[in-house]
């Protein structure tokens, strides 16, 4: 799968992923995406996060932390 803007291929990464990246448990991870702070697809039975959205969510929750 590639991003049509960036020409690099799109990388889907598993809940229990993020919550590895983020230091965090599953639960909020599915609460994330629950409330819709982290956007996620679904592949047939499984979640899917890709990284743009995982760094998206970062840098949105650095500017909160800024402002």
């Amino acid at each position: 799968m590639r991003d049509p803007g960036r020409g690099a291929p799109a990388v889907l990464l598993t809940v229990d992923q993020v919550a590895d990246r983020l230091q965090v448990s599953r639960w909020t991870v599915y609460n994330l995406i629950r409330s819709r702070e982290l956007a996620s697809l679904t592949i047939g039975r499984c979640r899917r996060i890709s990284e743009a959205a995982l760094h998206d969510y970062i840098a949105r929750q650095s500017e909160r932390e800024i402002a």
